[in-house]
């Protein structure tokens, strides 16, 4: 059976809404997230204390998160130094080289670790052909970087043929 790779193993509203709980239930021992639109706004570098707290529980329960973005050193290191926690720039997601560099970071296995992004394009699709579970999540405003938009009205695409296929997926509040 072909594996389709731009289906996620999971949907939720925001990344926020995942617990260690829910992790933990699923052998998640290590996130691995995208930055823009699903850790922060794309024109908001600061965060909100919604993703301080979220970060705080995560640590406090032993779950490491690592940043994995197509973003330049720069910004990530930014984001990532003030929010204290991992990353990997310049990931040229989906590649893999980007997935394994996380994973290291992590130090967890593919089965002990999920994705979670805003695009079916690099973030499900690299985390579903490297054999670590993806999350969807949407993003978390509507305007995007210039260079994300034609990835957008291809997802839209993919998008809608994955719902057909998969009707059991929906949009959700955690992963259980």
């Amino acid at each position: 059976m072909r594996k389709d790779f731009f289906t996620p193993t999971w949907m939720i509203e925001r990344i926020y809404q995942l617990t260690p709980e829910q992790l933990l239930k699923h052998n998640i021992k290590g996130v691995i997230t995208d930055l823009d639109n699903t850790l922060i706004a794309w024109n908001n570098p600061d965060g909100t204390p919604e993703l301080r707290a979220w970060l705080s529980t995560m640590k406090e329960a032993g779950i490491p998160v690592v940043i994995l973005s197509n973003n330049n050193q720069k910004r990530v290191a930014r984001v990532a130094d003030e929010l204290g926690v991992l990353y990997t720039a310049d990931a040229k997601k989906p590649s893999r080289r980007g997935y394994k560099r996380a994973l290291d970071k992590l130090g967890v296995a593919p089965e002990e670790a999920v994705i979670v992004g805003d695009q079916l394009m690099t973030d499900v699709f690299g985390g579903n052909r490297f054999g670590i579970r993806s999350i969807l999540v949407m993003p978390l405003v509507e305007t995007d970087m210039v260079w994300t938009l034609l990835n957008r009205r291809l997802e839209k695409i993919l998008f809608k043929r994955m719902q057909n296929a998969h009707p059991e997926l929906k949009w959700r509040n955690n992963i259980v």
